[in-house]
C-alpha cells in the first residue's frame, strides 16, 4: 500500500507550557487537529474542501518524551485508511529524530450544509491514499 505523509511544522507558544515546565498533554490534541486539517486542506481539491468538514471521533496518544518551549517540532501525518465517511490517520510528533508522541486518530467527514456524514469520492480519497 502506498501512503502519503504530510509534514506540519509546530510552533510552541509560552502558554502551551504547563506547571511542570513542558508542553501540556492537551496541547498535543490541538497540534494533531491542526495538522490533519491542514493535510486535508493541502491534499484535497478546493471544491472538496468547501463541501466537507472533519470532526475527530477518537484519539489514542502515546507520549514518549516531554516537549519544551524552545524545541523545533514537526508533526508527520500519515493517512492509514479511508472507509466511507471515516478516515484513520497516524500523526508522529518529532523533535529531530526523537519521537515525542504517536497519535492514532479516527475522523468523520461531514457535508458542510447538512452536517451529516459524507463519503469521500474515490478521486479525493486517492489524494491521501494513492491505492484507495
Amino acid at each position: 500500500m502506498t501512503t502519503t505523509t504530510f509534514r506540519y511544522p509546530i510552533g510552541i507558544r509560552a502558554d502551551d507550557i504547563d506547571h511542570m515546565g513542558h508542553v501540556n498533554n492537551s496541547v498535543y490534541l490541538k497540534w494533531v487537529q491542526d495538522a490533519v486539517v491542514k493535510f486535508w486542506e493541502t491534499a484535497a481539491p478546493p471544491e472538496a474542501v468547501a463541501r466537507h468538514l472533519w470532526i475527530a471521533l477518537s484519539h489514542e496518544i502515546k507520549y514518549r518524551r516531554p516537549t519544551f518551549l524552545d524545541d523545533l517540532v514537526v508533526a508527520d501525518v500519515i493517512a492509514e485508511k479511508v472507509a466511507g465517511a471515516r478516515a484513520m490517520f497516524t500523526t508522529v510528533i518529532r523533535r529531530g529524530e526523537d519521537v515525542l508522541a504517536e497519535v492514532k486518530s479516527t475522523w468523520c467527514c461531514l457535508d458542510v450544509a447538512t452536517r451529516r456524514p459524507a463519503r469521500l469520492a474515490l478521486d479525493v480519497a486517492r489524494r491521501f491514499l494513492p491505492d484507495a
